[in-house]
Formats: structure tokens, sequence, C-alpha cells
């Protein structure tokens, strides 16, 4: 019988020391197996945009340089920007691939923490500042891994949302805002593709440590949303073994050698035997499912196949900001300076744990060279923080004299932004700035491409430029994306999945960023990214959901028709105007009219990509479920969809809508029970409550209570009194209105 027909022992077959062994790692890159059982120890290892395996074995030192070739894929700040969850999806089967290859039963990725502040440093490996835009997308990550057989491990759950103090940090985040922020992405997910693992962050939310928190581990992932695989600690994240395997935790990773405290706590009593089983069987039950992956032997993937993937995917993550005078696309034809050394010597991804050794790379001046193109290169700064060159930038200003058109390639250097520290600004390096300048200074027509893994400021150099592509980080085969649509085989449709403030100082996170003596408060609540900015009408850079073309496009014929009490399909016509093929991302926000608390302005909630021949037009249809209209109420410690019109509008930004549709929804009719404490305004607001003051009202007609109060200023302060407080407003009479109305109200909810 081969080990794939062979069936793993259940943890019931196990010694207590056995299944203490299970929660712990066999080494930092390794589940710990028990080979007299039969249960293999599969090697797990990071992600989240490509495979970084190290090269050799684990010897207690970690070299994030050092690992087995693998494709590089865009990071998550790249591709967010394509919008295009087919294409994510395409690149997780090809992670998934080399994964079967290399024996890696877990890739740890995907990261779908928000991007609170633009200074987070791993916003480049972070999809959105959106929870609906990251979860929708990200999802094709896990579901194309595990398509293969492969376990994925959806990070860092929750609220790691920066690195400043990281292993300690305090997250203090309302109710509130943690559903309707920072969990929605890693919901959506668990319900939709159910990730072999989560892996908990190392901060704390609200005094509690991530892999301590059963009310996060157990009580929300494990029984409200229905998460059936198991839970992994960061490396290093877990420091109370006991009080985590109590919480819902599975493993501990790097291992640290404390089996034994498990199994004191089982034998007096701190940890139920049952607890264990089930954290153990979990481990079973993982290795279970990698078996059939991890049991090929002699596969390889199609690692040309592969960059062309990367490839696709890096020219779908570039958002053309500015293209004043048509200036792009670039006829091959033209004589073109190209100065800046990421020309050369890409970025291509974020520093720290998910560096990838790619399979091979691509600069723009390699694919510039395959196309024929009449370039003449100039570096004109160093990828570093030394101050700028004068000779190097000599050399780049006469490159630019003479060209047609200039490519200046700008961004942030690999030491400006990594996982282990945040970022203290959002500008350019000064060097970079200031050779632009000078060379706009002899040349007008200058093209800025930008590589950066989070927002940079624009607005200061912008003016100097004609055109402007983010490219963000693009992976192995940027070079050549960004080649397809600087020469025009590709017309670009990237969109921003992050706005571009004017100022840093401008986001509402400024005032709480970092945090101070060991927290940090989420002050700004739900109002995070375009929910502040559009809310309150804040001028900004680039908003979100922002993208340009080399066709255009036109949106017509929106309709909203529910189909459902709280539901509802949004239609729309979108037609390719222009004279290229192109791609348009349909972008539909929710308004909320009239609400019991303070909303966004309008969110996100649905969204399609739809890629059209010039004169081509094409029907969508996005539906929309009662969650789209919801916000997380604490006083019903749920979901709540308020009775009332909300508009739809349709647009393809944050801040372009082409659209507004009205609706009218019967809301889920959830009311909280009445009593002495609740204000009069709230019994006269509920169903059965306005019926207690219709016969409050009619008995004071009749003589037989005390009649309410007619004065405008009276009735406003009887309106927000609780009704146990109604002597202050009418006086003797009071507590009779109260015993009468407590007493109507029973009667009626009998």
């Amino acid at each position: 019988m081969s080990e794939n027909e062979q069936s793993l022992p259940s943890v019931t077959d196990l010694t207590v020391e056995e299944k203490a062994s299970l929660t712990s790692g066999g080494d930092v890159w390794h589940l710990q197996g028990i080979e007299s059982k039969g249960i293999p120890g599969y090697m797990i290892t990071d992600g989240p945009h490509g495979l970084r395996k190290a090269n050799s074995e684990p010897t207690g030192e970690t070299d994030l340089n050092d690992s087995v070739p693998a494709t590089c894929f865009p990071p998550a700040a790249g591709l967010a920007s394509s919008w295009n969850p087919d294409l994510v999806r395409e690149v997780g089967e090809a992670m998934g691939e080399e994964c079967v290859q290399e024996k890696v039963a877990v890739i740890l990725g995907p990261g779908v923490n928000i991007k609170r502040n633009p200074l987070g440093g791993r916003c480049f490996e972070y999809w959105s500042e959106d929870p609906y835009l990251a979860g929708h997308e990200a999802v094709g990550i896990v579901e194309g891994v595990q398509s293969k057989g492969v376990g994925t491990s959806l990070k860092h759950f929750a609220a790691n949302n920066q690195e400043t103090d990281r292993l300690r940090i305090s997250a203090r985040i309302s109710p509130r805002a943690l559903r309707e922020i920072y969990l929605p992405a890693f919901e959506y997910i668990v319900k939709t593709a159910q990730p072999w693992t989560v892996m908990c962050s190392y901060n704390r939310i609200n005094g509690v440590h991530s892999a301590q928190n059963r009310w996060l581990l157990t009580d929300v992932l494990r029984d409200e949303w229905g998460f059936e695989g198991i839970v992994m600690s960061d490396w290093g994240a877990d420091h109370d073994r006991v009080a985590s395997l109590n919480a819902g935790l599975n493993l501990e990773m790097p291992p640290t050698g404390t089996d034994d405290r498990i199994v004191a706590a089982v034998r007096d009593g701190r940890i139920q035997p049952s607890q264990l089983d089930a954290m153990a069987q979990g481990m079973i039950d993982l290795a279970d499912k990698a078996r059939p992956a991890m049991s090929r032997d002699g596969y390889r993937f199609d690692v040309d196949a592969h960059h062309d993937i990367a490839r696709r995917a890096a020219a779908e993550s570039i958002v053309m900001l500015k293209n004043e005078d048509a200036i792009l696309p670039v006829s091959k034809s033209a004589k073109i300076a190209v100065i800046g050394e990421f020309a050369r010597t890409p970025r291509y991804q974020g520093g720290g744990s998910s560096h990838i050794t790619p399979t091979r790379m691509t600069s723009f001046l390699d694919a510039a060279a395959e196309r024929g193109a009449d370039v003449t290169f100039a570096p004109g700064f160093t990828l570093d923080l030394a101050p700028a060159d004068p000779a190097l930038e000599s050399q780049a200003v006469n490159a630019a004299k003479g060209a047609d058109v200039v490519l200046m390639f700008m961004g942030l250097p690999e030491a400006a932004e990594s996982e282990g520290f945040d970022r203290t600004n959002i500008d350019l390096p000064v060097k970079q700035i200031e050779l632009l300048s000078q060379v706009a200074a002899v040349n007008a027509n200058v093209v800025v491409i930008l590589s950066n893994g989070s927002v940079v400021s624009v607005s200061p150099w912008a003016s100097q430029a004609k055109g402007i592509l983010e490219s963000w980080l693009l992976g192995q085969a940027g070079g050549a994306a960004v080649a397809d649509i600087v020469f025009g085989d590709r017309s670009p449709s990237g969109k921003l999945a992050q706005t571009i403030p004017l100022d840093i100082d401008d986001d509402p996170t400024m005032m709480n960023w970092p945090g101070e003596e060991g927290h940090v408060d989420y002050g700004e609540g739900v109002f995070v990214g375009y929910r502040y900015y559009d809310m309150f009408g804040k001028t900004v850079d680039y908003p979100f959901g922002y993208g340009l073309s080399y066709t255009t496009f036109d949106i017509a014929d929106v309709t909203a028709t529910r189909s459902g009490a709280n539901d509802v399909t949004v239609r729309a016509t979108v037609t390719n105007t222009g004279a290229v093929s192109g791609a348009e991302i349909v972008q539909v926000y929710v308004a909320p009219g009239k609400a019991d608390v303070a909303r966004p302005r309008h969110e996100l909630k649905g969204f399609a990509k739809v890629s059209l021949a010039p004169g081509e037009s094409r029907d969508v249809a996005v539906e929309l479920d009662s969650r789209a209209f919801a916000y997380w109420s604490e006083k019903f410690d749920d979901w709540h969809v308020e009775a009332g019109e909300y508009m739809i509008e349709v647009g393809v930004s944050s801040r372009d809508i082409v659209a507004t549709v009205p609706v009218a929804l019967d809301g889920d009719g959830k009311a909280m029970p009445l009593d002495d404490w609740s204000t009069f305004g709230e019994w006269s607001a509920d169903p059965v409550g306005a019926k207690v003051v219709a016969a409050l009202e009619a008995a004071g007609e009749r003589g037989e209570m005390p009649k309410l109060p007619g004065d405008p200023m009276m009735r406003i302060f009887l309106m927000s009194s609780p009704i146990n407080s109604m002597s202050m407003v009418v006086g003797e009479g009071g507590l009779s209105i109260t015993e009468f109305m407590l007493n109507e109200y029973a009667k009626l909810t009998k």
C-alpha cells in the first residue's frame, strides 16, 4: 500500500506526548512528524507572491536571500491594481504548481491586512485600503494554490497594520471598525475558499495577543465563520503555549522546545484533553490533505509559462496616472532617453521574509533592446540613500537633451521601505526629484515610471512630467510588462487600490500613528482611506479606483433592481468608444441614506473588469447581497440593514461616478427590546413602542394620563430622555407614564 493510500492515525491513537508534539513545528520550516505513526513532517515556507524555499536545511539561522529559484509574481501592491480576480487565481495556480515541485505543503500567504496608513512597512505585500477589494482579489491566491493540493496561510490575523513595535503593540479598535474594516477580507476568504491554515498576527488586539485571543481564533474564526483548518502562529508570535492552545492555536512556529509544558498542563487540568485532541487532530488532517500533492515525484512546473503569467499580471498591475498630450504610448522608432538606475536594476519585490530568488529577470532596458528601440541609457542616481552624484546627473541631462522623449525611472530603494520598519514620509528621494527638475528643464517630453511598494507623493513634481505610470513592484517580468505598456502593445488597465493623498498629514490615521506607550488607537474608526477622504470632501492627488487607458469607455443603461428584501442586482452596459482594445473596471459603490450611526459617504461593494475591442459593448451584472448595505451594530452585536433608501453609484473611481440609482430596502427588521432606559424617541421609532406611545397619547387626551408637552423645546428634551426620567419633563406624573408604558409594552410582547 502506497503512502497516499494508507490512512493516517487518529488523534486517539497517540499519546499525550505525541499529541503535544504535533502542536509545535519540527524545525523552523517543517511541521512536526511522528515517524513511528506514519505522520509526515511536511515543509511550510514563505510566500506570498511566490515561493521562498530556503536553499539549505535549517541551521537556526535564516538567510532571506538564499532560496531556490521560483517565479516572482507581482507583490500584492501591484497585483491589487489589476482588479482582476481571474488573473489572481492564475497566479495562485502557478504558485501551487511550484510548491508541488519543491515539496512544500503550505505556502505562507496571502496577506490581507488593510493599508490603514500609507507609511506601513508591509504595504507592498498587502492588497488595499478597502476590505471588499482585498478579499475579493486575494481569494484567488487561496483558490488557485489549493486547487493544486497545496495549502495557503491567510495572514496576519488580525490588525497587523504597522511594523513599529509590531511584536507588542496593542491595537485598540472598536468592535465596529474591526468588523467593517479589519476582519471582512479574512471573513470572505474563509467562507468562500476555506484556506487550509490561518496565521495569527504578532500584535495584541485590545490588549490580548492574537495567539492567545480565544474570541478571535475560536469564537469568531471557527464558531461564527465556520473555519475548518488550523491556526498557526507567526514566527515567534506564541508567548504562552498553554494559553494559545486553549485559545485555538494549533501550531507554534518555530518550535521552542516546550512540548513538556503542554503535557504538564493537560495533566494538571489547565488544558482539557478534548482541546488538545482538537488542536492535534487539525495537524493530522492538514498532513493528510497535503499527502497526494507531496507524493508526486518528478513533477516539474513550466518555467516559461509561469514567466508569461507573471508578465501579464505585471502589465495589468500598472496604473497610468497622467498622459498629457498623449505622450504615451511611445513609438518604437522614437529617440528615447532612459534615465534612472531602476530601468537597469529593477526593484521588483519588497524586502524581508517575502524575498524571492526569481527564475529569470527582465529589466526595461532588456525589453527595449529586444524590441530594437533606439535607447540611450543614463543611470542618473544610485539605488541607495547616498547623496546625489553630480557626474551621474550631468550624464543624464546630456542624454535627455537630444531625445524625442525621456523615460525617467524613479522610485523607492529597498532601504526606504521593507518589512521590519515603517516609513516616516511618502516622499521620493530628494536626489531623484532634483534630477527630474534638471531633466525637465532641457526636455519637456518626460514620462515618469515609478517603482514603489506603497504610495509616494506625486504632486510636488507632477507638473514636470507629461506622463506618469505607477508601476508599483512588478515581479520578475516587470521590465517586459512596462515595455508592453510604454510601446502600446497593451493598453494600461490598472486602477488604484490605494488613495494617493496630497500630503501624508491629510491621512486620518496620522493623529494616532504609530502609537505610544505600547498601544495605538484606531481613532478614525471606519473612516480609513477613501472612506474618510470622500466623506469629508478632502482633496487628494489621485482617488481610490483611478486609472487611465489608451482608449475611452462609456458606461450606460445603469439599473438597480431588487432581487429580495435587501438584495439588489446592478446592471450596466460598457462600450469601448476608442480606437484600441482595452479594459474598463466598473465599480459599484453603496451610499447609505439617513442612518442611526455615522457611515461613510459610500463604500465599494462590487466591481467587474471588462475587456473590449474597439466599438464592442458588453452588459455586466453585479449582485449586491444584504451585507453590501449593512453596518456592524454594536447595539445588536451583529450586522444590521436599516430600512430606507440607498443610492447605488456606478463609476470608474470613487470620485468619478457616472450614474446614481436609488433603491429602497425593507431592512432586516431588527429591534432592541425596549425598557425604562430606552429614550422616548426610541420608543416612538420602534414598531411596538410606537403603539405604546399612541396609547399613551390617547390616554392623555381622555384625561387618564398626564398630557405630553407640546412646546417644541420640551419635545426635544422628551425625545432624548429615557422614560425612567419622565418626571424631568412632565413633573409628578412622570412615574405613572413610565409604568403605563412598560405595562402596555409587556402586554404587546407576550
